[in-house]
């Protein structure tokens, strides 16, 4: 049986899509509403600003991240930690497709707009992007210990490693190129950069 969401939820799901989609100044409170089926009152009882609810986008993608990759953490049966750099890469891949929207609106523009004048909306982007990262850099780690990855800055390598996969996604997010085919190749330049 399926969960029914709240009216709160249907806001945030909907926010998030016309946000992601539309962009953040092109979308409207009564639009938003109107999308997820509520009154505009309704839509103000639970957001006061639109800047308030774009918040709480942001914030309900930085959970969603965190209990994504937790999961990756609890359910570690991976031989070594170049293994688990292959398991990541595939899942970022794979949630990146699953939460497109969510990534879309990631890859926007407005969000680090808005960082510059809100303190909330840069700690949310700094958690989602330290999360994203340290489950790689974690991983280096493990491998350095395992003896499966150099001693290499596990943080710079981490950030690389994020940037090579990520720059992939964001590729297929805006329909510039199908990188599918480069997955292989994702994996074996991530090897010689980090094997013995």
């Amino acid at each position: 049986m399926e969960k029914k969401i709240t009216r709160k939820e249907a806001i945030l799901l909907v926010a998030t899509q016309l946000f992601s989609i539309q962009g953040y100044r092109t979308t409207s409170m009564g639009e938003i509403a109107k999308a997820a089926g509520v009154a505009d009152g309704t839509i103000f009882y639970h957001f006061k600003t639109k800047e308030e609810l774009f918040l709480a986008v942001l914030e309900h993608f930085k959970e969603e991240i965190i209990s994504e990759f937790s999961i990756i953490e609890e359910n570690d049966t991976y031989k070594s930690g170049l293994e688990k750099i292959e398991a990541l890469l595939s899942f970022y891949i794979y949630l990146a497709n699953r939460l497109e929207d969510r990534f879309l609106l990631l890859h926007r523009h407005f969000p680090y707009t808005l960082a510059e004048d809100n303190p909330a909306c840069w700690n949310h982007l700094e958690e989602i992007y330290n999360t994203l990262i340290g489950v790689f850099e974690q991983a280096i780690l493990q491998g350095q210990a395992d003896g499966s990855i150099d001693e290499l800055p596990a943080r710079k390598m981490a950030m690389i490693i994020f940037t090579l996969v990520d720059g992939m996604v964001r590729l297929n997010t805006y329909n510039i190129y199908h990188t599918g085919p480069l997955y292989n190749e994702l994996i074996t330049s991530c090897h010689r950069m980090l094997k013995k």
